[in-house]
């Protein structure tokens, strides 16, 4: 690791001006610290956003539960208020990676690095959710770019994200067995305005799938996820699987989300 100076801003004002001036952020670290073990990574400078208590809970307002960037995976999970109105989403939260993931990664983090194999855009994108910045709202559908790309400024900073509530909703996940990222995780919430599928681990980031939306709109059904025709042409391929291994993934994990969601 090369040598770096660490700041630990209090405040999210303190932060983004940090951030703005070049300062690389750390949440949970758990990509950023094994990138700078490695020296893939050589910031000169770090800002430990721990200290801000401001960016930590969990809390219900009106139809939404909001939670803080600096909420960590293992606080979801466990959360009451996020066990009766998400399930899904503390079911999700509780099997990321091992123990000390949970323990120390953080939902900010998570959404703002858009890793294409994260569990949390996956929620994030099918709930509809609306990402809280220390400068704007940005809608899930706005928010992932691509491969570790989002629409977040440069320094701008992840404050919150508000999950609107959903009739029902369920993660279905085939871990990579190593790492205990998604091979292929796919997020199906029925919402006040329809069916919203959301794919993780199969693309250059989490992506919405129009044709099993449209087919489950139609038809609420196992039947219906299974006769959508997944197009392999544009998914992953890699050491680990096949583009149409992933595709058959997606079919699969699909139909298994929508048996779990009708009992």
């Amino acid at each position: 690791m090369y040598a770096f100076t660490l700041e630990r801003p209090s405040t999210v004002q303190e932060a983004a001006a940090l951030a703005a001036g070049g300062t690389k952020v750390l949440a949970g670290g758990q990509t950023m610290l094994a990138s700078m073990k490695l020296r893939l990574s050589q910031p000169g400078a770090v800002a430990d956003l721990s200290g801000i208590k401001e960016l930590v809970g969990i809390k219900r307002e009106g139809n939404a539960i909001v939670i803080g960037a600096m909420t960590r995976h293992l606080d979801v999970a466990n959360s009451a208020e996020v066990k009766a109105a998400i399930p899904g989403l503390a079911d999700l939260a509780a099997h990321i990676g091992d123990k000390q993931v949970r323990a120390m990664g953080t939902l900010g983090g998570s959404v703002a690095n858009s890793d294409p194999a994260a569990c949390y855009p996956s929620a994030v994108l099918a709930l509809g959710a609306t990402i809280h910045t220390n400068k704007r709202k940005i809608a899930a559908d706005d928010f992932f770019v691509g491969m570790f790309t989002t629409a977040l400024d440069e320094g701008e900073l992840i404050t919150a994200i508000s999950f609107p509530i959903p009739k029902r909703s369920v993660y279905m996940k085939f871990n990579q067995p190593a790492s205990r990222f998604a091979l292929v995780g796919v997020y199906v919430a029925q919402t006040d305005s329809g069916v919203r599928v959301a794919v993780t681990g199969a693309g250059q980031c989490v992506f919405r799938h129009a044709g099993l939306e449209a087919a489950l709109n139609q038809s609420f059904t196992v039947a219906s996820a299974a006769a959508v025709k997944i197009d392999a042409s544009e998914l992953n391929a890699d050491i680990h699987a096949t583009a149409a291994y992933r595709a058959n993934l997606i079919s699969v994990q699909t139909q298994r989300a929508v048996a779990k969601l009708l009992g």
